[in-house]
C-alpha cells in the first residue's frame, strides 16, 4: 500500500470533483461533461480509474456516454470519478438537482448526510454491517429506502473492487474492516431499494488476456493490458483511440471471453436514485482522501 500515492490520487479527485461541480448544468451534453472531468484529471497529474459516470434519475450507476452521445443533463444527476496514481484508487460521487425539485433536494441530502454518518463509524476493526446501519438508519429517517444490492468496497492496486463489501444495510455477513482502503457509497431511492441490469453501458473490465484471431482485436487487447491493465475502461476512450474499429474489437473480444461488459444499473421500480461516495483509508489514523 502506497500511502503517499493514495493520498496524491485523492486530493486529484477532490479538485476533479469540485471542477466537476462547476462545470454542470442542464442541457450541457452529457460526452461533453465527461471528457472535460477526465480531461482534467490528466491536467492535474492522475488517470481516470473508470469511466466519468453520469448517471440520470432511475439510473443509479455505470452510465458513461458514449462517443456519438446526444443525452443532455437533466434530473437528478450522479457524478460519480476515479482518479488513479499508478493503480492506487481514489473513487468520488455527488449528486447534483437540475430541475430544483425539492425532492430530488431532499433525496441528495439523504444520502449526503448518510455518507457524513458513516463516515464517523469507520476504524479499524469495525463490522462492516455497523456502516451499514448507520447508513440505512439515515436514509430511513429521511423516508426513503437505500439500495439494497449496491454496496461500498475495498480497493487494491488496479482492482477497484477488492476483497469487502461495504453494505448499505444492515446484514449478516461478519466482514471486519482491517487497515486499507475503502470506499462507502450511499444510495437514496423514493422506490423499493433494488437494481437490476439495464442497457449495456460501453464499460468494460479486462478478464483474461487469451488470444485473439482478429487483427484489430488483437490490437486493441495489446493497448487495454497495456494502458488499463484491471481497471474499467470504455468504448468511448478505444474510439478516440483506435476510430470505430474499435467497436468491432470489443465486439469481437468479449465474444471471445476477454472482457466483460457492465450493464447500467437501473431502480427497479423506475425511481430516483441519489448516491454521495467518498474514499476512505484506515492507516495510522483514519483519513478521508476525497475530501
Amino acid at each position: 500500500m502506497n500511502t503517499a500515492k493514495i493520498i496524491q490520487a485523492g486530493k486529484i479527485a477532490k479538485q476533479a470533483k469540485e471542477y466537476a461541480k462547476s462545470i454542470v448544468k442542464k442541457n450541457i451534453p452529457l460526452l461533453e461533461i465527461a471528457n472535460k472531468i477526465e480531461a482534467k484529471i490528466h491536467e492535474l497529474g492522475g488517470k481516470p480509474a473508470f469511466p466519468v459516470n453520469l448517471s440520470i434519475n432511475e439510473i443509479a450507476a455505470h452510465y458513461t456516454p458514449d462517443h456519438e452521445d446526444k443525452t443532455l443533463a437533466n434530473g437528478l444527476l450522479k457524478v460519480d470519478l476515479g482518479v488513479h496514481v499508478d493503480g492506487f484508487i481514489a473513487d468520488t460521487a455527488f449528486s447534483i438537482d437540475l430541475e430544483n425539485s425539492e425532492e430530488n433536494k431532499k433525496l441528495i441530502q439523504a444520502s449526503h448526510k448518510a455518507l457524513e454518518n458513516a463516515e464517523k463509524k469507520v476504524k479499524e476493526k469495525i463490522h462492516a454491517n455497523e456502516i451499514g446501519k448507520t447508513i440505512q438508519e439515515t436514509i430511513e429517517f429521511f423516508n426513503f429506502s437505500p439500495v439494497i444490492n449496491l454496496s461500498g468496497h475495498e480497493m487494491k492496486q488496479y482492482e477497484l473492487h477488492a476483497g469487502i463489501t461495504i453494505p448499505n444495510v444492515e446484514d449478516t455477513k461478519e466482514s471486519i474492516l482491517s487497515k486499507g482502503l475503502y470506499a462507502i457509497e450511499p444510495f437514496a431511492t423514493t422506490g423499493s431499494g433494488r437494481v437490476h441490469d439495464g442497457k449495456p453501458s460501453g464499460i468494460y473490465l479486462l478478464e483474461n488476456e487469451k488470444n485473439v484471431r482478429s487483427p484489430i482485436a488483437r490490437e486493441i487487447l495489446v493497448f487495454i493490458i497495456e494502458e488499463y491493465q484491471t481497471l474499467p475502461f470504455c468504448s468511448r476512450w478505444l474510439v478516440k483511440k483506435f476510430g470505430t474499429k474499435a467497436l468491432i474489437g470489443l465486439k469481437q473480444l468479449e465474444d471471445n471471453g476477454n472482457l466483460h461488459h457492465f450493464p447500467q444499473l437501473v431502480e427497479k421500480e423506475g425511481s430516483k436514485v441519489s448516491q454521495a461516495e467518498n474514499t476512505i483509508l484506515i492507516d495510522k489514523e483514519v483519513v478521508i482522501t476525497t475530501e
